[in-house]
């Protein structure tokens, strides 16, 4: 079990700064675009605007994530039970990203039955 306290210090320790990172980068990216098209439409150029994700759209990207993000945690685990019989245990945790994402799916599905039905 000493061998996984030290796998999850590592992890915590480069994985929290890199988390940090990731968002100042999302705010910075996302607010240099906010200028960008500030200006141009100070300078009377027709900006197009993106076009808005629908919930449905929103509703299976976050199911895909969720349920990839699972596979890949229950596989990485279950990897490392074949040196640590432990690890197993941490694998089966696994199942609740994976069952959320499988509720995200189900979402996005009765969206659009629902908005084809109005």
């Amino acid at each position: 079990m000493d061998g996984l306290t030290g796998l999850a210090a590592i992890v915590m320790i480069f994985g929290m700064p890199t988390a940090a990172l990731a968002m100042y980068t999302f705010y910075r990216v996302r607010k240099l675009r906010t200028e960008e098209r500030l200006a141009a439409i100070q300078r009377g150029v027709s900006v197009p605007m993106e076009p808005e994700l629908s919930q449905a759209a929103h509703s299976r990207r976050s199911g895909i994530l969720l349920v990839a993000g699972a596979v890949g945690y229950m596989l990485a685990f279950t990897i490392l039970a074949r040196f640590e019989p432990d690890a197993i245990e941490a694998a089966a945790f696994g199942a609740i990203p994976f069952t959320l994402g499988l509720g995200f799916f189900i979402d996005s599905v009765l969206i659009r039955r629902d908005a084809r039905a109005s």
